[in-house]
């Protein structure tokens, strides 16, 4: 048998570690997408949804914060395994045109993106960084409100508001969401690939379907911050 950490390290294994990690995120995203939905109503709507999912999160306590660490461990591992799949990859391909070695296989779908995952990675990384500092770490400016439901809450709703007010905060939003769209279109297919979860035969179709999946969740999130500064627009 193979030791654990030797088949890790293996090509093989790590391809497996970054679909695993990958699908995972992913899975967080669309949960995520699910519990900002509320966002497209009008604000009276949106506001006390918005505040009660919050501190329904909130009411987890040590869960909810066991449940950040892990999302976090999966996306410093899925960058960790990308960056150095692609180094070796690099590495391979240099060693084969050094070699005069041409490779052939059968239908790929390497594009310009998926040559550049890794910089789609670290745009979607900083976003990471950015945007859990205004909505997850600035709970000191959400001011305390009184609930519907008649609990204590912060008012979060006020926070998002007053950010996507902001033109700035709407084009870098919907900018990266336009990266995060196109990271997932490749990243799913690649990540079914590499746990063998399909036949050759199913390539185009699960490649069609990664995208259709990258493309809802990508504009789920993009229109969000869009529609809220033209509703605040009065437009």
């Amino acid at each position: 048998m193979i030791p654990l950490k030797k088949a890790l390290e293996s090509s093989i294994g790590k391809k497996f570690v970054m679909s695993i990690s990958g699908i995972a995120l992913v899975g967080f995203i669309i949960v995520h997408l699910l519990g900002n939905l509320p966002l497209y109503l009008k604000a009276e709507q949106a506001g006390p949804m918005l505040n009660e999912y919050s501190a329904f999160l909130a009411s987890f306590g040590w869960l909810l914060t066991a449940a950040e660490i892990g999302l976090a461990a999966a996306f410093i591992i899925h960058m960790v395994y990308a960056i150095r799949t692609t180094l070796i990859n690099k590495k391979a391909r240099k060693n084969s045109y050094d070699k005069g070695v041409v490779s052939k296989g059968g239908p790929s779908h390497l594009t310009l993106l998926s040559r550049n995952m890794i910089f789609s990675g670290v745009v979607i990384g900083v976003f990471l960084i950015v945007h859990l500092w205004q909505f997850r770490f600035s709970k000191g400016s959400m001011e305390p409100i009184k609930l519907a439901s008649g609990a204590d809450g912060l008012d979060l709703y006020a926070v998002v508001a007053q950010t996507f007010s902001q033109p700035v905060n709407v084009i870098f939003y919907t900018i990266v969401m336009l990266i995060v769209g196109a990271h997932l279109s490749h990243g799913l297919w690649s990540a079914l690939q590499s746990l063998g979860a399909m036949k050759p035969a199913w390539s185009k179709a699960i490649y069609t379907v990664g995208i259709l999946i990258a493309v809802v969740l990508a504009a789920g999130f993009l229109f969000i911050p869009i529609v809220m500064f033209l509703t605040q627009s009065g437009v």
